[in-house]
């Protein structure tokens, strides 16, 4: 497939690692992931290594076409720690470090130091949160500064939650662009939005409900303006959990968990939730049904499009006396992100 480079931020999940190994090669070939280690708080910088480890091994096997790697929440009494486990798989595998305007000086530092170790390059992750700052301009600047004219360099501009309420991401996108393009001959450029947003109880009453694809619609706002650097800007998203999520600390051995669950699925033009359920007699027929909302909408692509929809057409057409094929978060959010990330592809693709 042809057509600019899908950036999906991506937490470093057995359901986003799996995901992206079970893609159809041609999808996968067309990703450059930016995975986000969660939050570690308290974790002992000498036991880090062990911990990033059980996270990030993983992500780098199946990133056989590169990526980034990044550790945004990184405490400032990891920051060494956190370089020196994350250079492993910068130096062995095919991910890039990550920095930041934002970040302190000694995360900069290790950061380009391991981009010249390595030799892969170096993500240059730049937040927008709301309006364009021109003060953000300067701070890169100084960062591009440290990096010296033999390390290549790929623009992450990321506009963080680009929801209905935010109707000026676009033209925030294009200031902080104009800004920011002419600081560095960058490698690549990808603009990242995140435009899911937090599905609540309340949303589903009826079993289902939508939002629209505001950062799709950022994208296309951008590269309407016929700009340069255009033509060669990539697409990202945060698949298909809110960018809240990736903040999200880890509870191991946590049970429970609500009772409901969602199903997501991706059309042109909106993001469609089905309300699922965890627990309770009533929760293979509720999911199967949840299922076959999503199939038997006029936007679905059918069981061939790809593993979600071959995932999300078993789980509608199984039988109530069964709950195999019924699965689970994990699995909610994998056939989620296979169809997401598969249909994305093929839109840039088409152009």
């Amino acid at each position: 497939m042809s057509g600019p480079h899908y950036v999906p931020v991506l937490p470093t999940r057995p359901h986003a690692a799996g995901a992206l190994q079970r893609l159809r090669p041609d999808v996968r070939a067309a990703i450059r992931p930016l995975w986000n280690l969660p939050p570690l708080p308290g974790a002992p910088p000498e036991t880090l290594g062990t911990v990033v480890g059980t996270y990030v091994g993983r992500v780098s096997a199946v990133s056989r076409h590169g990526g980034w790697i990044d550790a945004p929440f990184g405490e400032a009494a990891q920051t060494a720690a956190l370089a020196e486990a994350l250079a492993v798989y910068c130096e062995w595998g095919r991910l890039r470090p990550v920095t930041g305007p934002e970040r302190t000086a000694q995360q900069q530092a290790a950061a380009v130091e391991t981009a010249r170790r390595c030799h892969r390059g170096l993500g240059v992750r730049v937040r927008v949160s709301g309006e364009w700052d021109d003060r953000l301009g300067v701070s890169v600047r100084s960062l591009l500064a440290l990096t010296g004219p033999k390390v290549p360099l790929d623009l992450l501009l990321d506009m963080g939650a680009v929801l209905d309420d935010r109707p000026g991401a676009g033209k925030e996108a294009l200031r902080a662009l104009d800004a920011l393009m002419p600081l560095a001959v960058w490698r690549s450029a990808a603009l990242l939005g995140g435009g899911i947003p937090q599905v609540t109880a309340d949303k589903l009453e009826e079993g289902s409900c939508e939002a629209s694809r505001a950062e799709w619609r950022m994208w296309h706002e951008v590269r309407a303006t016929g700009r340069a650097y255009t033509p060669l800007l990539g697409y990202g998203d945060y698949g298909v959990q809110p960018p809240g999520a990736l903040a999200q600390a880890p509870a191991p051995g946590r049970k429970g968990g609500p009772p409901w669950g969602v199903l997501r699925y991706t059309t042109d033009t909106a993001y469609l939730f089905a309300k699922t359920l965890t627990r309770g007699p009533d929760r293979i027929a509720v999911n199967r049904a949840a299922a076959r909302r999503i199939t038997e909408l006029p936007e679905f692509r059918g069981a061939g499009a790809g593993q979600g929809e071959e995932w999300l057409s078993d789980c509608a057409d199984g039988p109530l006396t069964s709950s195999e094929g019924v699965g689970g978060p994990t699995e909610w959010l994998r056939a989620g992100n296979l169809q997401h990330m598969t249909y994305v592809v093929q839109s840039l693709s088409d152009g």
